[in-house]
């Protein structure tokens, strides 16, 4: 029984489950993106992300900053993490990395400021040394046996078509049953790509405050846009949506809606705040891939599965990221980014319980240590949703 499978995996102090054991060097301001390329160089066994913010930013924006930084280093997939900073910034990596360690006092966490520390290179040097004893020790950590029910499992579309709707988001959204059926967690986000079908989301809440969460979020969002006088087709859907097949927003909201399976809806979450619930949760995200998949993450997601009809290379840092085509000829015009294939179902050679298995009996295999391709191609995909103009 596919329910008794055990999955592989890394049990932390506080009994979240990491499906790897990374080491992470963060920058808190743009500033220190290249000091923290260097080290990441000089190590090749750590990851690293980069990213555009952390400095002239309004204090509400600030916070999101942190908020998602903070969250990488918190991921269960984490084992150790070093912040560089320049000094001078509005983010500053002493926070950030005390607060890592406040809420996960487990973890080996550093942090570096270039200007205390006499410039770059020098920085560089003390760097490498601590990430260098970060991955000795983490090397030492052994595997333990974990659960479906320890999946915090991020669900994630883009590059849609016209297919997404009708073979790998049902799909995904059998998996997602499947997963809270265990007693396990899954996301649901993408907000833009919610409107026109939120009241199928709400008929969903657990109660009246969850129903009305899920209308504010999605209103509050569609609101956002119209003021701007804005037109969202072109953004959402994109010219590789149009160009699939997909022909309005609505139209990709039916399809995308269909990630998140059929049970309950029990929470909804801002951009990047903690996953705290069994079930199925949605996160206030933007539809913007990676600005998506940086706010899962940064919420606890410690596996991700990303249907595609275009076809995408992304793929987070930390969390290992499954690329699932809803056709066949993007599955083989993309082999080298795309992980399986549900055009499969499409063609009638599969149904979507075989698929299901099989693409459940793939996650016990990453769970073991098999790299998905994202992994592969080393992709460190990183963005966070900004909310103000730089000051």
């Amino acid at each position: 029984m596919l329910k008794d499978i055990k999955l592989m995996g890394y049990r932390r102090a506080d009994q979240s489950f990491g499906f790897r054991n990374k080491v992470i060097v963060i920058p808190s301001v743009h500033c220190a993106n290249k000091c923290v390329e260097k080290i990441a160089m000089q190590n090749p066994e750590c990851v690293y992300i980069t990213h555009q913010h952390g400095c002239s930013q309004l204090d509400y924006d600030a916070e999101q900053t942190k908020k998602v930084l903070i969250g990488h280093g918190t991921n269960p997939n984490v084992y150790g993490v070093l912040i560089v900073g320049l000094g001078c910034e509005v983010v500053q990596a002493k926070e950030i990395a005390e607060r890592i360690k406040q809420e996960t006092p487990y973890k080996e966490v550093s942090f570096l400021v270039i200007q205390e520390n006499g410039g770059v290179e020098k920085t560089v040097q003390k760097g490498s040394e601590i990430v260098k004893k970060m991955l000795q020790q983490a090397s030492g950590v052994q595997k333990a046996l974990g659960g479906w029910e320890d999946l915090v499992l991020g669900t994630e579309c883009g590059g849609s078509d016209a297919f997404s709707g009708l073979s790998a988001n049902p799909l995904l959204g059998a998996v997602s049953d499947f997963v809270i059926d265990c007693g396990g967690s899954v996301i649901l986000a993408e907000t833009t790509e919610l409107i026109g079908a939120e009241h199928l989301l709400a008929k969903r809440a657990i109660n009246e405050k969850v129903k009305n969460d899920v209308y504010r979020v999605i209103g509050d969002f569609e609101k956002l846009v119209l003021d701007a006088h804005a037109d969202i087709r072109g953004a959402n859907p994109s010219p590789g949506n149009i160009a699939g097949g997909l022909s309005s927003i609505e139209e990709k909201s039916l399809g995308c809606i269909y990630k998140a399976g059929t049970r309950p809806l029990v929470d909804v979450k801002e951009y990047a705040h903690k996953i705290t619930q069994k079930g199925l949760t949605l996160m206030n995200t933007p539809g913007n891939d990676i600005e998506q998949l940086s706010g899962m993450v940064a919420g606890g997601c410690n596996l991700c599965i990303f249907t595609t009809g275009r076809g995408t290379p992304t793929g987070s840092a930390i969390t290992p990221t499954i690329k699932l085509s809803s056709n066949t000829k993007t599955y083989l015009n993309m082999q080298d980014c795309i992980d399986l294939d549900a055009g499969e179902i499409l063609d009638g050679k599969k149904s979507i319980g075989q698929k299901r298995d099989e693409l459940l009996t793939f996650i016990q295999k990453v769970s073991e240590g098999m790299l998905t391709k994202a992994e592969e191609n080393h992709q460190n995909d990183f963005s966070i949703w900004r909310l103000a103009t730089t000051c």
